[in-house]
């Protein structure tokens, strides 16, 4: 889990967000986007605008939204929330829509070119969701938003201070992730995490002493999540595992979880991590990781959030699914994963 690290280990995951093809954010404390530059846009200009300027001319869609592409440059700067940050001098544009069913709405920024916030209204103007930033590239994300069957929505899209540019939305229906564990798997074992938790369970690099947890068996039960550390800084529980690489010297790992989780090999010691490969796993979406070595030699996995703590001190469920203790002909992931369906 997250802690308040030392120098000497902030400059160590330094280097590992500097390797990371996902960038996951080690620094426990809270991202201050005051220190971010102040962006000059430039002046609101007529012309073709592929949204509505404000929700009197909102541009209507239909769910689902498939890779709608737009851009928030010349348009006029007419909302803000806090969601947490406010004082947005930003350009936003506005879609309206009118949902044919009750259920909850998945929103995603991922892939837009600078720092969005967005932010849904009802058709009374009732704030229904906020947020600016998911993911570490600071786009947005909005998951499971309630939305009524024949009400009228309007998507807001923002930015961040005056940041503005191309963005790339997707607008779909939330469908709940379930990732039950394998009947004889082994369990990860560690505390609920709480406000004011301190980890010194399988912590790795942030924990003390330095401490990995052992994955001994095929399948592999654990959580993630987010809480308040003892020092009151905002932190993510980051799980790190050594593994006995098998016979054959390939190991095959499949992760996946409930929501999205960083799935990384990683090399080093805590002044010198590298990330070697890896990618993201879930929600319910599997990431094979394979890691090459000498048979009987231990390799580092490291699980981990992938986006921002919003607020709000929960935990959620992943499995690891591996090759360890099958024969090498065996030992094939369809074969593995077999065992455990």
């Amino acid at each position: 889990m997250e802690r308040n690290l030392t120098m000497r280990k902030l400059l160590a995951f330094a280097l590992v967000l500097s390797l990371a093809a996902t960038a996951m954010a080690y620094d426990i404390t809270d991202i201050s986007k005051g220190d971010k530059p102040v962006i000059q846009y430039p002046e609101n200009v007529p012309g073709g605008r592929q949204g509505g300027d404000t929700i009197l001319d909102a541009v209507m869609v239909a769910i689902p939204v498939v890779n709608g592409t737009g851009t928030t440059a010349g348009y006029n700067d007419d909302y803000d929330e806090v969601c947490p940050y406010t004082g947005s001098t930003s350009p936003d544009v506005v879609y309206t829509f009118t949902p044919d069913m009750n259920g909850g709405l998945n929103i995603d920024m991922l892939g837009s070119a600078y720092d969005t916030k967005i932010y849904v209204y009802d058709q009374d103007l009732n704030l229904v969701a906020c947020n600016d930033d998911f993911y570490t590239d600071y786009t947005s994300f909005l998951e499971n938003v309630p939305v009524v069957m024949g009400v009228q929505y309007f998507l807001v899209v923002d930015g961040y201070g005056g940041d503005f540019g191309d963005y790339l939305v997707n607008i779909d229906w939330f469908v709940p992730c379930e990732l039950p564990c394998p009947d004889g798997a082994e369990i990860e074992g560690e505390p609920t995490i709480v406000d004011g938790y301190v980890d010194n369970f399988n912590g790795g690099c942030n924990s003390t002493p330095v401490v990995y947890s052992q994955i001994t068996q095929p399948a592999y039960c654990g959580k993630l999540g987010y809480y308040i550390s003892a020092d009151g800084f905002n932190s993510r529980d980051l799980d790190w595992h050594e593994v006995v690489i098998p016979v054959g010297g390939v190991l095959e790992m499949v992760g996946d979880a409930t929501e999205a989780m960083n799935f990384y090999e990683i090399e080093g010691t805590c002044d010198n991590l590298t990330i070697q490969n890896g990618g993201v796993a879930g929600p319910c979406n599997e990431f094979v990781l394979t890691i090459t070595g000498t048979a009987g030699s231990t390799a580092r996995v490291l699980c981990g959030p992938t986006h921002f703590w919003e607020g709000t001190t929960y935990e959620y469920d992943y499995v690891v699914i591996s090759n360890i203790g099958t024969a090498t002909e065996e030992s094939s992931w369809t074969g593995v994963k077999a065992l455990f369906e």
